[in-house]
């Protein structure tokens, strides 16, 4: 589904996020992408819808070349991505299912998108999303009156609003406590596993990534330390991602 090659990214100003940064993704894997801060985790999930441009190497999704694809096929390629952002970015002063519609603007024109001109059955599909998070009675709730993790649910429905065959999620538990993370990182598990959606996630809590993902990627200093199996990172293996001796998982 997913092939990044070779990908490395460095900024105006000299700074070098990534190094040769190459890993293959398959339909329906829950991927974890875990390392310190700084490490180039939030880099490479941007690079991999065009949010930032690479310096050097291709990105493939489904065969297009994200790397060097024009304006209007970019647009084709990000509706087939969803994104879930750590600090949920949500309009605030719109009501849930309104947030949840918005999903939906990368397949409207510009002005059907700014008077906000829905189809009765997209207006089905937002409510059916919600009801599917648990947020069903808070439809026309707006969203500054929601806590963490139900905005952060609603950011999960908004993305599966766009109907994506890849979810990237940067840092989606990072503002939740432990249990309204758990209630976030259990649906997006369910994403992957029942709705066959891949999910590529940056995590800082090794321990979670350790319990929900299929294989996870350890990054330090813009270069790939680990791709495997949770099984098989070892605390020798954390302590060269985070360069630290006194890290256990």
């Amino acid at each position: 589904m997913l092939s990044v090659q070779s990908v490395s990214k460095t900024y105006p100003n000299g700074n070098s996020a990534l190094h040769d940064v190459s890993f293959k993704v398959e339909k329906g894997e829950f991927i974890s992408i875990i390392g310190p801060s700084g490490a180039g985790k939030s880099t490479i999930l941007r690079t991999i819808n065009r949010m930032i441009k690479v310096s050097d190497g291709h990105i493939l999704f489904q065969n297009d070349d994200v790397t060097q694809a024009n304006r209007k096929n970019i647009r084709n390629i990000r509706r087939r991505i969803g994104m879930i952002f750590q600090h949920y970015n949500l309009v605030t002063r719109l009501t849930t299912v309104e947030n949840v519609l918005h999903g939906r603007l990368g397949y409207k024109s510009t002005i059907n998108g700014v008077i906000g001109r829905y189809t009765e059955e997209e207006k089905k599909k937002a409510f059916k999303l919600l009801k599917q998070v648990g947020l069903e009675d808070f439809a026309y709730t707006r969203c500054d009156q929601l806590s963490g993790g139900q905005k952060q649910r609603v950011g999960i429905a908004r993305a599966l609003m766009q109907e994506p065959e890849l979810i990237l999620c940067d840092e989606p538990i990072a503002s939740l406590d432990p249990k309204a993370s758990k209630v976030v990182m259990d649906y997006l598990k369910n994403i992957a596993t029942e709705m066959g959606i891949t999910c590529l996630v940056n995590l800082h809590q090794v321990e979670v990534a350790m319990e929900y993902s299929d294989r996870i990627i350890g990054v330090s200093a813009g270069n790939i330390i680990f791709d495997g199996k949770p099984e098989d990172l070892k605390p020798e293996i954390l302590s060269q991602i985070y360069k630290s001796e006194d890290l256990l998982v």
